[in-house]
């Protein structure tokens, strides 16, 4: 590697990236950040919170078979990762519960992510947008750089003594979606930007990164069935998050989870079943205290059903019980089987028993009319397999490379795998605290900017 040769090379221009960037750039490195859309920010900017667990422990409890090196890295890095955010200006509000185990905040996350950009180019450093990343370059085994297509079909060679991979995951890629998640995982929706579609677990791979935890599942939300997901703002405003205080029912008109362990893990459990959708139904008192009231605090509350139905939604509100038992034919549900469910559900829930497949949380009775019934069918935001690392953000090599990591190579955000095994505990913060290891170990030897 030449004179040219800059500390880090960034591939992809998310959370991940510009964080791992921008702290690179403010320490005096050299740094290069290439980004295939033609605006950074990836589907950080459909997000508003920075949070994880507060505990080791409760990280591991909630997810038992994740890497428990990264999660101890994730936790112990968090507040230094809001400090950093704080150091550029960008307000993080005080923290706050969220999802009932974990703290985190309130952050404008454009503001962060375009502060970070400007901090890269104030510093005289480049980043490239509309570039496509064709190849990484290896010199005796080691990642030297890239070659990548810039916005005129110019290839441009980038050398760096570290790139790191940090395009967003595949869950843009139907096939990929379908090999690595489900079958039925071709079809489902995308609750992100549409870019992320497997670039870094391709370029990783081919220099011989380890892929690990292919069953490892995906982060998402229960969205409306059958609605367009290409609006932005459609996102977050007809995610079904009350779906934790309502019933769901497969197209046989049977539970099949437990509903109250989150929305985000009820959208995985959706999908393993026929056709991958069910109906979402709720009371008269869940429509009052979680349909229209705010899911997390310092968010203001929206009547989700009526935002579905002005999306199209197949949604209804049924006067009573009996009306399930006339359920139009053409959606395909056995709606009195439904009704019989949810009589025998409030039974149980009434005598103070637990009704299968079980009610850890909240365990009312669904008996106050009317009622009111959403097709719903999982989206993915992100997937959780990926490119293993360590907690520096080195990339592991494959079994019989000699084991380790791949020299010179990195990966954060959900180009990293490892951390969660079908659980879930925040997405910004992994990308952030891992984005910024990238930077240390990227750093690590050369000069601060304060010459130390």
């Amino acid at each position: 590697m030449g004179a040219d040769t800059v500390d880090l090379l960034v591939i992809g221009g998310g959370m991940a990236g510009l964080s791992a960037a921008a702290r690179v750039a403010a320490e005096g490195g050299s740094v290069v950040l290439v980004e295939k859309a033609e605006r950074t920010g990836g589907s950080a900017r459909f997000a508003g919170f920075i949070w994880t667990t507060p505990t080791v422990e409760e990280l591991r409890r909630v997810n038992p078979d994740g890497d428990p090196e990264l999660a101890v890295a994730l936790v112990d890095g968090f507040a230094d990762g809001v400090a950093w955010v704080r150091s550029l200006g960008v307000e993080c509000r005080p923290p706050v519960p969220v999802l009932g185990f974990g703290r985190g905040h309130q952050v404008d996350t454009n503001h962060y992510l375009d502060t970070c950009e400007r901090l890269v180019r104030d510093r005289g450093q480049e980043v490239l947008t509309g570039t496509w990343t064709r190849t990484l370059l290896t010199e005796d085994g080691r990642v030297t750089g890239a070659e990548c297509l810039l916005p005129d079909g110019s290839a441009r060679r980038i050398e760096a003594t570290w790139t790191l991979l940090a395009t967003g995951g595949f869950q843009g890629d139907p096939g990929l979606r379908a090999r690595h998640l489900h079958p039925q995982a071709a079809d489902i929706g995308l609750r992100a930007n549409p870019h992320s579609r497997g670039d870094g677990l391709a370029l990783g791979r081919a220099a011989g990164a380890e892929f690990g935890n292919k069953d490892a599942g995906f982060y998402g939300h229960l969205m409306p069935a059958g609605v367009s997901l290409a609006d932005p703002a459609r996102l977050v405003d007809l995610a079904l998050y009350y779906s934790e205080h309502a019933l769901l029912f497969d197209i046989t008109g049977e539970r099949f989870v437990d509903e109250t362990v989150g929305d985000h893990l009820t959208a995985m459990a959706l999908l393993d079943r026929p056709q991958a959708r069910g109906l979402l139904v709720a009371d008269a008192r869940v429509h009052r205290e979680w349909i229209s009231a705010s899911y997390v605090e310092g968010i203001p509350g929206v009547d989700k059903f009526q935002l579905c139905h002005r999306a199209g939604a197949r949604c209804a509100v049924a006067d009573d019980l009996e009306d399930f038992a006339s359920m139009p034919e053409e959606w395909g549900y056995p709606g009195a089987v439904i009704r019989d469910r949810i009589e025998e559900f409030n039974a149980v829930a009434t005598a103070g028993g637990t009704p299968a497949p079980g009610r850890l949380l909240d365990a009312c009775p669904l008996d106050e009319p009317p009622f009111y019934v959403i097709e719903a069918a999982p989206a993915v935001t992100f997937t959780f397999a990926g490119l293993l690392i360590d907690t520096g953000a080195r990339v592991r090599s494959v079994p019989g490379d000699g084991g380790g990591s791949v020299p010179g190579l990195l990966a954060a955000g959900a180009d990293a795998g490892g951390l969660y095994r079908r659980a879930y505990a925040g997405g910004l913060a992994p990308a952030l605290v891992f984005g910024l290891a990238a930077a240390r170990t990227a750093l690590a030897g050369r000069p601060t900017a304060d010459g130390r």
